[in-house]
């Protein structure tokens, strides 16, 4: 495997740039209504659990829409399929705002996840046509970069705006905002895919051992990272005696440099291992879990502050490594037209499943404490990283690409 960089193409930096910036405004639209839980919970009269369950919903949306989605970016045209995402989270945004009621609101959440799940596997896709496996893994960091970036943005967004102009018009303008970079995506040419002969059908990806193995350590990571994104200002305000705005403001800054600095280094970090071990990129991501573990029971624990952002900063740096590898991964074991499929099973099980974090935790805070809910997913988080683990193992035993799917690759050497 060729360890010789190489540059860039304007082709791939403008896919890169649109497809993040609309990662940027999707993940702005999704955690801008972090800071606005104790605004709807006076609002709206909401219970923890009830407050808990509009990112559920939104998740369970966005798990059950993923296969199907994933399906029809596989077949048919993936420009298409995101411009319906990017309609579709915007216009639930909107509709959020003019919510008379809790059930009202929780419906309209959970729409904006029907949108992530047609543009994810969609982009994904795209952007694993567009590059060599051996930077697989940075160019998906690249893009999941502009997740962070939108994630804190739009918690900065919502408790500056929030508790001085309202909870409605934080989602009236975020969904207005939302629309503009979809106009860019246009511009940019679909990258090649194989012929229809590598389409494969679900019942044979989930015949790939470290492929499922991977789908049960994302259900882990997603349970505990769902929880502490959905709870973390809740819980600062609560428990640290942050303000709102302080915690709404020093945590997405903290999240933010943290974040964009540990998913490029770790995208780069996971290319390089893979150029040594076909599991090179597993290695990464279950280290970098388990060395957030202690920073992040260190921040829930500790009482002076600036413990708690410096345990927080430590542990969001290594957590967001795992954005750019997974993906990578995924797409280094499957063909081609098989990309968006295998992205949107992933995604369907990780967000079903791992979506009832934030109501789980919820119920825990009102039957005990939020903090026991919180250590609770970061044990979870550990044992996420342990099933890592077995990937690894089935990856040395089968190889990178299992054996049940060599008749879909129509070009053994991609």
């Amino acid at each position: 495997m060729s360890t010789k960089s190489i540059p860039l193409s304007s082709y791939q930096i403008r896919l890169l740039a649109v497809l993040a910036l609309i990662n940027f405004v999707n993940f702005a639209a999704r955690q801008a209504v972090i800071p606005l839980i104790p605004l709807l919970r006076d609002h709206l009269h909401a219970t923890d659990a009830q407050l808990g369950s509009l990112q559920t919903a939104l998740l369970f949306v966005l798990a059950a829409a993923s296969i199907p989605f994933g399906f029809l970016a596989d077949r048919f045209s993936r420009k298409a399929i995101i411009a319906l995402g990017i309609f579709s989270w915007s216009a639930a945004s909107f509709i959020g705002g003019l919510a008379p009621s809790f059930l009202f609101f929780l419906m309209a959440r959970g729409m904006v996840g029907l949108g992530e799940a047609a543009y994810a596997p969609a982009a994904q896709s795209m952007i694993s046509g567009a590059f060599p496996l051996e930077r697989r893994a940075f160019a998906q960091a690249i893009f999941a970069s502009g997740m962070l970036l939108g994630g804190a943005a739009g918690q900065v967004f919502g408790g500056i705006i929030g508790p001085r102009y309202g909870w409605q018009e934080v989602l009236f303008l975020i969904a207005l905002v939302g629309i503009l970079p979809g106009f860019a995506l246009f511009g940019i040419e679909e990258p090649p895919r194989g012929p229809r002969s590598e389409v494969v059908p679900i019942g044979r990806l989930l015949g790939v051992p470290a492929f499922v193995a991977m789908i049960a350590a994302g259900i882990c990571i997603t349970f505990s990272s769902v929880s502490l994104l959905t709870w973390g200002v809740d819980y600062a305000v609560t428990y640290k005696d942050f303000s709102l705005r302080e915690a709404s403001v020093l945590l997405a800054l903290i999240a933010l440099g943290a974040s964009v600095i540990g998913v490029l280094i770790g995208g780069a970090v996971a290319d390089r291992l893979h150029r040594s071990f076909p599991y090179g990129r597993i290695i990464a991501v279950a280290g970098a879990f388990l060395l957030a573990a202690p920073f992040l029971l260190l921040a829930i624990q500790a009482d002076e502050k600036i413990i708690v952002l410096s345990g927080f900063c430590v542990a969001v740096f290594f957590m967001s490594w795992y954005h750019g590898p997974v993906t990578a991964v995924l797409h280094d074991m499957m063909p081609r037209r098989a990309h968006a499929t295998s992205v949107g099973v992933y995604m369907f099980a990780t967000q079903l499943v791992g979506g009832i974090s934030p109501t789980v935790v919820g119920k825990i805070s009102d039957a005990r404490d939020l903090q026991l809910g919180l250590q609770i997913a970061v044990a979870v988080m550990v044992c996420g990283a342990l099933l890592m683990l077995l990937v690894i193992h089935f990856i040395r035993r089968d190889g990178l690409r299992h054996p049940t799917l060599d008749a879909f690759h129509a070009e053994p050497g991609d």
